[in-house]
């Protein structure tokens, strides 16, 4: 454009540049934020922060999904097909020579038994499912169902049937629920390009009892087993007159004598693949378009003066491999669109991207020349390279540059999966494109080129997971994990590993949901990405809630409120620094030291001499908050009251060290073991033996006890000193014993701490011991040093 039109246009309509200026920033688009309820989850799918999942609350609890109306079931039956190729429509060719298996797949299939259709790549067994289709599609209740095995997995391939079948916006049924909507479902499941058999097949089979199967397959396809209720039908190559006869239809005129005995011998070599003999058409079209304009004749192959205009046929292995000599005469724009299939293995991007990828405003037409010469095939919902055209093309050198091809499709991609007017529906019908590009550029090794798979990757697995189409997404995860390690971005190694590990716990996965969030918590911790943290280790706890069974049940669950709130195990208890795993194991005595745990009271039943401390959940923080409020208000207390009568205060008994605990006066024994006769000795953890007490004496010394459960510092009811003016007399009642004061000789029981040779307890704690024990100090009686 020169400066003088670029000046026209500035003037007609064009705002100027202070309006430009002042003009006011537009505000950025919303965050795509999906919400998904599968089985009991709530999952909320961010493109930004990542997917968030918890127990969904009663009140978000979906309606149970309805069939589809009859409108509806027409839309997804046409969404099963793919697109009309732009440009002039190609005329319908006949159904040749299928008449009998055409009619034994309808009569198997209304008497509700299922057939697999087994034929070589290239015998028009595309064609006959269709024709079958349309003739069972009142035979069952609810219809015909299209899908496409492709890259797909028994599971992938209920989901897609359920959602073929049911409406169930905005929810995502688990394994369970699935199985028992599958059950019900009646309905005649046209299988095209299935890949598995065996006990897959027989998965795939047992899940929908109700439907009838009509499956599609290659001979290199695993066989179904020997116990499969499936009827086998094999459908050959076309006989030498019929394969003739499609011949001249796909022509459009009568074959000359030479042109006859061409195809005789390409029906020898081909087995008479109907495939073969559309692309025979298709070069015997171009050799009369070019005996009718010499000059593109000169621009393909010059002519010799003696030969004139005549244009020789192909040769015999031409028309076996006919796809190079095809795209040869072909346009810029089908040529290109080959090279983009090329790189992609095969898979070729919707008509609708191909004017942006290529360059050309007209480059969707390049589809429905490439299908008239039958070098695409239809795939699902979209076009694949016809069987063989991929091989062909590469001995020709169609994949030199691949790497670039594919890293063009990727980046136009990453920006039009990550577009807010992009929904994830139709993003998840172009998965495979997408990542056909993503697994043609992580391969290459290149930091540029897997840095290109990170955002493509980053951008397409919110809208895959969004779009309910899960296969997808795992593979999109795994994909870009790998191609973020190669280019060495750990934050987003970290985001997929997470992904991944939300993933496994919505599908019941948890020991692979524990083992990729345990690394993606490890990776943000070292990149100090506390929210991301926080964020896996509220998963993780989800999933370890799963693992011991302790999730709470959905339906008791309350609305949660707004704003800001706790992990959903509570706040953590301070365990023992001995890994996580000592977290999970049995505490002993020796080992319950924190304020906290001595705070909580024990209860009564329990009287075995070890005690066993269970994982705090959900409402239990409040009663941890409480244990250590009490234990905050006894140490403050005593300090106060320490304080007050400082002043007369005694030099601590010989034999007392700072943070030996005292007798506190308390006269109650909760938590406390079952006290035993005096003279049965009982084991320590370190293996030496202690008298224990009688349960007179047990009561009568207030001594804590070297049992797990020995309650913490009590307030100091009664607890006075001898001589000390605050001391009144403790009245007794009848035919109780009076407790002896430690003058009177009485023997307690010795204590667990180090300093066994002194056997008594002091009379009253020192003015440091009270300090040491407020401050926390690390010589406790509940535990050895």
């Amino acid at each position: 454009m020169d400066n003088d039109s670029f000046g026209d246009l500035a003037g007609h309509g064009r705002p100027p540049r202070d309006a430009i200026k002042q003009a006011v920033p537009s505000a950025p688009a919303p965050v795509r934020t999906v919400e998904l309820v599968t089985g009991d989850f709530l999952l909320t799918v961010n493109p930004v922060d990542g997917s968030e999942i918890e127990l969904c609350p009663p009140v978000r609890t979906p309606a149970r999904p309805v069939r589809h109306t009859a409108a509806e079931r027409a839309e997804v039956t046409r969404a099963a097909l793919p697109p009309v190729p732009a440009g002039p429509a190609a005329p319908r060719l006949p159904l040749l020579e299928r008449d009998e298996p055409r009619e034994r797949l309808v009569r198997l299939l209304g008497q509700g038994r299922s057939v697999r259709l087994t034929a070589a790549a290239g015998s028009g067994r595309t064609v006959l499912l269709d024709a079958v289709a349309e003739e069972c599609a009142t035979v069952a209740p609810d219809g015909v169902v299209r899908l496409n095995g492709l890259h797909r997995t028994p599971g992938e391939l209920l989901q897609e049937l359920f959602a073929a079948v049911y409406s169930a916006p905005g929810q995502r049924p688990d394994r369970n629920a699935l199985a028992g909507f599958v059950r019900d479902i009646g309905a005649v499941v046209v299988l095209d390009d299935l890949e598995f058999g065996g006990a897959a097949l027989d998965e795939l089979l047992d899940a929908a009892p109700e439907c009838a199967f009509l499956l599609a397959a290659t001979p290199e396809v695993a066989a179904p087993s020997a116990d499969s209720p499936l009827e086998e039908v094999f459908l050959g190559g076309l006989g030498r007159a019929t394969a003739l006869d499609l011949l001249r239809q796909v022509v459009g005129r009568v074959l000359t004598e030479e042109e006859a005995n061409w195809a005789g011998d390409l029906w020898f070599e081909s087995e008479g693949l109907p495939l073969r003999f559309v692309q025979a058409g298709a070069l015997l079209r171009q050799c009369d378009d070019l005996r009718g304009d010499p000059e593109a004749f000169e621009e393909f192959a010059p002519f010799d003066a003696v030969q004139g205009r005549d244009v020789p046929l192909p040769s015999l292995g031409e028309g076996a491999a006919p796809a190079p000599l095809l795209a040869s005469r072909l346009t810029e724009s089908a040529r290109a669109t080959l090279r983009l299939a090329v790189a992609l293995g095969g898979e070729v991007p919707h008509q609708a991207h191909l004017p942006a990828l290529i360059g050309d405003t007209h480059a969707d037409a390049a589809v429905g020349e490439l299908m008239s010469c039958g070098l695409l095939s239809p795939a699902g919902p979209r076009y694949r390279l016809a069987a063989g055209v991929l091989a062909q093309l590469r001995e020709k050198g169609y994949d030199e540059g691949a790497e670039g091809h594919a890293r063009t499709v990727a980046q136009h991609y990453t920006w039009w999966a990550g577009h807010p007017s992009v929904t994830p529906e139709r993003a998840a019908s172009e998965a495979d494109a997408l990542l056909a590009s993503l697994a043609a550029l992580v391969p290459a090794g290149d930091a540029g080129y897997a840095g290109t798979a990170v955002l493509l990757a980053r951008s397409a697995a919110p809208a895959f997971a969004a779009g309910r189409h899960w296969g997808a997404w795992e593979r999109t995860l795994r994909v870009g994990s790998q191609a973020a390690r190669i280019a060495g971005e750990v934050a987003e190694d970290a985001y997929f590993h997470h992904e991944l590990g939300v993933l496994a716990l919505c599908t019941g996965n948890l020991d692979r949901a524990r083992a990729e969030l345990e690394a993606s918590i490890a990776m943000r911790g070292a990149l100090a990405d506390r929210n991301g943290t926080v964020a896996g280790r509220r998963t993780l706890a989800l999933v370890e809630d799963r693992t011991q069974g302790l999730a709470p049940n959905p339906e008791t669950l309350t609305p949660r409120p707004e704003g800001p709130h706790s992990p959903p195990r509570g706040v953590p208890l301070a365990l023992p620094s001995a890994g996580a795993a000592t977290a999970r194991l049995p505490l002993t005595g020796a080992e319950d030291a924190s304020p906290a745990t001595r705070a909580l009271p024990r209860p009564a039943q329990d009287r075995s001499p070890v005690r066993r401390l269970g994982v705090l959940v959900g409402a239990r923080r409040n009663l941890v908050a409480v244990g250590t409020g009490a234990v905050l208000a006894v140490v403050l207390g005593t300090v106060v009251t320490l304080g007050a009568t400082s002043g007369t205060e005694e030099p601590p008994a010989e034999g007392v060290r700072n943070g030996q605990q005292t007798d506190g006066g308390a006269d109650d024994d909760w938590g406390t073991d079952e006290p035993v006769p005096a003279d049965e000795p009982s084991g320590t953890s370190d293996g030496k033996t202690t008298a224990k007490p009688s349960p007179s004496a047990s009561g009568a010394s207030g001594a804590p006890s070297a049992g797990p459960t020995s309650a913490g510092p009590t307030p100091s009811t009664g607890s006075t000193r001898p001589g000390s003016p605050t001391q009144t007399s403790r009245p007794t009642s009848p035919g109780s014993t009076p407790r002896p004061t430690p003058s009177s000789g009485t023997p307690t029981t010795q204590s667990p701490s180090p300093s066994a040779s002194n056997p008594t307890l002091p009379p009253s704690p020192s003015p440091s011991n009270s300090e040491s024990s407020a401050e926390g100090s690390p010589s406790s009686p509940l535990q050895p040093s």
